[in-house]
């Protein structure tokens, strides 16, 4: 038979190798954070199920509250100096009157200069509303001096050359205007208004648009409302913006309401206009431009040779503000969704602690109390049981 062939020792390096593997394994373990006690250490409890279950409620609930927090988007304000040029400024318009029927309103609009911007493309619209608000015809203005203006200028320059058997009457008006005013005296006895809405693309300048009984001869307008103060310019800014809207965005003459009782007078609405340009998450820039308001009514005088009317002017300012809609970092979310679980679980764990430590302490003190009492009556017992 052949002997057995017996394996060799391992050599002295190589025990003393393992050795030193072991010793640092052992140091290794000494760097645990998170030793485990033994099974039988462990003891559950009631008051430990309770505050187990209100700190996954209040974890759960904060977890939420951080998604949510990450997932909306916030914006960043950023200011400087606006270098466009030879741009034009869009003013969209919507308001109703409701004491001045369309064939008396008129819309102009002049830059600083005192030019009139007839000479802009301009969308401009009227409806002619009835005393409940119901929409009865239309009117498309193409500039910003109604017709009616312009024919009276001609009306003006041409009276020497016209037909002197043309019928007038004692104003020397024709029988257009007796028509227009007898018109306008219906509408206005049966309560008709107006809507004026649109777009005027206006020069990038300082200036000011208005609406107002302008665009009508002056003994026109004197048949019409037999003086200015009868001129009720009671008027509901639906809408006035100088450009799109982005979110958030706040026009502070949206729904404005003035309405007018027993008296008569000009409203002036002062504007400053500040361009702003805004970028959201695709980085798309949408141009358009916030305002604030100081608003001012005069009332009309015996003395005032002017008209009521309803005027908005405007200014720039120099300086454009730049919006930018940006979204929160992920690693942000991480390090606060971290923060917020971490510290719900800590304070849980003191809650559960302390919790166990006045239950223990109340039931020690219950149980030593009950122990005395059995050992009194024993006590008392044996005594009687000697007499007897």
């Amino acid at each position: 038979m052949r002997a057995s062939q017996v394996e060799p020792l391992p050599s002295p390096w190589v025990r003393v190798a393992g050795f030193k593997m072991g010793l640092k394994l052992q140091s290794l373990r000494n760097f645990d954070a998170f030793p485990r006690a033994e099974q039988h250490l462990l003891q559950k409890t009631r008051s430990g199920a309770v505050v187990s279950i209100i700190g996954l409620i209040i974890m759960a609930t904060l977890f939420v509250h951080e998604l949510k927090y990450y997932l909306t988007t916030y914006t960043v304000h950023q200011m400087s100096v606006d270098v466009k040029r030879g741009e034009t400024l869009p003013i969209h318009i919507n308001m109703t009157f409701p004491s001045l029927p369309c064939e008396v309103l008129s819309v102009d609009a002049i830059d600083m200069s005192g030019k009139h911007e007839v000479d802009l493309h301009t969308n401009i619209w009227k409806l002619r509303l009835t005393r409940e608000g119901h929409i009865t015809g239309t009117e498309y203005l193409s500039d910003l001096v109604e017709k009616e203006h312009s024919a009276h200028k001609h009306g003006d320059s041409n009276d020497h050359h016209e037909d002197p058997n043309k019928n007038k009457n004692e104003h020397g008006l024709g029988s257009d205007a007796e028509t227009m005013i007898k018109n306008v005296k219906n509408a206005m006895e049966n309560g008709e208004g107006c809507q004026v809405f649109g777009v005027l693309d206006v020069q990038r300048v300082a200036g000011n648009f208005h609406v107002s009984v302008h665009g009508l001869n002056i003994f026109v307008a004197q048949q019409i409302f037999d003086g200015a103060k009868n001129v009720n310019v009671s008027h509901v800014i639906h809408d006035l913006s100088f450009g799109p809207k982005y979110p958030g965005i706040h026009n502070p003459l949206d729904g404005t309401t003035r309405i007018l009782h027993d008296t008569s007078g000009t409203f002036k609405y002062y504007i400053k206009i500040v361009p702003t340009e805004y970028r959201d998450l695709s980085h798309r820039v949408m141009p358009t431009n916030q305002f604030s308001v100081t608003e001012y009514f005069v009332p009309i005088r015996a003395i005032d040779r002017s008209w009521p009317a309803v005027y908005f002017l405007y200014d720039l300012s120099p300086i454009i503000v730049t919006i930018k809609e940006e979204r929160r970092s992920f690693l942000h979310f991480i390090t606060r969704l971290c923060a917020v679980l971490g510290g719900t679980f800590a304070l849980t764990g003191m809650l559960d602690r302390w919790m166990y430590r006045i239950i223990e302490a109340f039931t020690k003190s219950k149980t030593g109390s009950i122990l005395r009492l059995q050992l009194m009556f024993d006590v008392s017992t044996e005594s009687e049981f000697q007499e007897l």
